[in-house]
């Protein structure tokens, strides 16, 4: 019998379930739909994009103009507007359908725009897709003032991009620090301080409240009798301060794919909630990345982990499932790493700490360094390092592995930095201890 998959969604993780089953599986039916006209991309490669380290085609997840046809997938450019559980169809937008055996839901995010007049206008972008990214590419040229709204995880990786092409960059916060969800409001302060330091303007515990067009018959004759350029935006915030702006990119926020599953059953919270295999409560569908709720690694709980590390392993976890082979996803681990102008910051775990725990911190201004480590017990669940890219892996290595720390909790309370050392002595000892009976 040959088997009929369809994955909906072209990222990583819908890429990696078709190489998948196509190996688990050979003599399968396996199409992978995606909605935009491009071949499969990562979005994570944009940045790289807009500073010109590579062309579009590097982008590209996979090399080759016949790599998905040499492995017997099809790749259709379409959207797939209803899921129709109970007879296996999917309604396409191009009008068509198509049945499947077994369905593969990764249609990852979105950007979202804040609720706020003006966030509409042209010269206001997200950047998210390769048409983001040919928009900005066209607008943010060297001198160009540009205000960035967001400076979590994806903004702070547009701010790079922004500022490595020579902007008048400011970027705009609500939160009271850079990157919240994965700094501590020291570090998150630091990363502020180095940004300012390099030339950007940040601005936090700061909101848009409006964006409108900057024109009208002074400005032009402004412009005619200065000969300096009028800007096309202003940009208002709730401080009453107005920003004259080229470009407004909108980095505020993702909201997961899934208004056409509406009907089918599916259980969805923050995205759709799979258990370890990948599988909804809906037989023969699964999920995958961005658009899935799954066991987080560190609380055992329901998660959404938007980072592409999650996206590929719950690719390849689906596929095998999906072609018959059980296997069993321990959960994703949360891990951030983050290059912001050159200052290297990460984050894993439990970063934030748990209640009742204990933590150390390490922290020196002046050379942007700042290290601290969270503790359930003698056991290491979370930590934030910043400006330190020495044995960062081993952070992962002690989290991951829940390795007990035994005597070696005490010395990295007296000195965090001590990584290496807890990691190597803990490994030893768990080798040359007794094995019970």
């Amino acid at each position: 019998m040959i088997h009929r998959y369809v994955i909906v969604g072209a990222g990583p993780a819908g890429v990696i379930a078709a190489e998948t089953l196509r190996t688990t599986d050979p003599d399968a039916d396996i199409t992978l739909i995606g909605d935009e006209p491009e071949r499969p991309y990562s979005r994570m490669a944009i940045p790289y994009l807009l500073i010109e380290k590579i062309g579009e085609e590097g982008t590209h997840l996979r090399k080759g103009n016949d790599h998905y046809d040499s492995k017997g997938i099809r790749v259709l450019r379409d959207r797939v507007e209803k899921v129709d559980a109970k007879t296996k169809r999917l309604t396409l937008k191009s009008g068509g359908a198509m049945d499947y055996d077994k369905l593969l839901v990764c249609t990852g995010s979105r950007a979202v725009r804040p609720p706020v007049p003006g966030f509409d206008l042209p010269g206001v972008h997200t950047c998210w897709t390769l048409e983001d990214a040919r928009n900005i590419a066209r607008l943010a040229e060297k001198g160009a003032k540009v205000v960035l709204v967001g400076a979590g995880f994806v903004g702070c990786i547009v701010l790079e991009a922004l500022a490595l092409r020579g902007v008048d960059l400011t970027v705009l916060e609500m939160g009271d620090r850079m990157v919240p969800r994965m700094m501590s409001p020291i570090a998150g302060g630091l990363i502020k301080s180095w940004c300012e330091k390099k030339g950007v303007r940040v601005i936090t515990s700061t909101r848009v409240t409006g964006i409108t067009e900057n024109g009208g018959l002074m400005n032009k004759l402004v412009n005619t009798l200065t000969g300096k350029p009028t800007r096309a935006l202003k940009v208002t915030l709730n401080t009453g301060e107005t920003l004259d702006a080229d470009l407004v990119v909108s980095a505020a926020g993702v909201a997961p794919n899934i208004e056409f599953l509406q009907g089918c059953g599916l259980e969805i919270e923050r995205g759709i909630l799979i258990d370890h295999y990948m599988q909804t409560n809906v037989p023969d569908i699964y999920a995958a990345g961005d658009v899935a709720q799954g066991r987080d690694f560190s609380t055992g709980g329901l998660e959404v982990h938007a980072i592409q590390p999650t996206a590929s392993e719950h690719g390849r976890t689906a596929g095998l499932n999906m072609a018959g082979v059980p296997t069993y996803y321990r959960g994703s681990f949360n891990m951030n790493v983050l290059d912001t102008l050159g200052l290297i910051s990460s984050s894993f775990g439990l970063w934030m700490g748990v209640e009742g725990g204990d933590r150390v911190e390490m922290c020196e201004p002046d050379r942007f360094r700042y290290l601290q480590l969270q503790f359930d017990g003698d056991i290491m669940v979370g930590a934030t390092s910043l400006g330190l890219t020495q044995h960062v892996g081993v952070l992962r290595g002690l989290i991951q592995g829940k390795v007990p720390l035994g005597p070696w909790k005490a010395k990295l309370m007296d000195d965090p930095t001590r990584i290496m050392e807890a990691y190597l002595a803990c490994n030893f000892a768990a080798r040359v201890a007794p094995k019970a009976a």
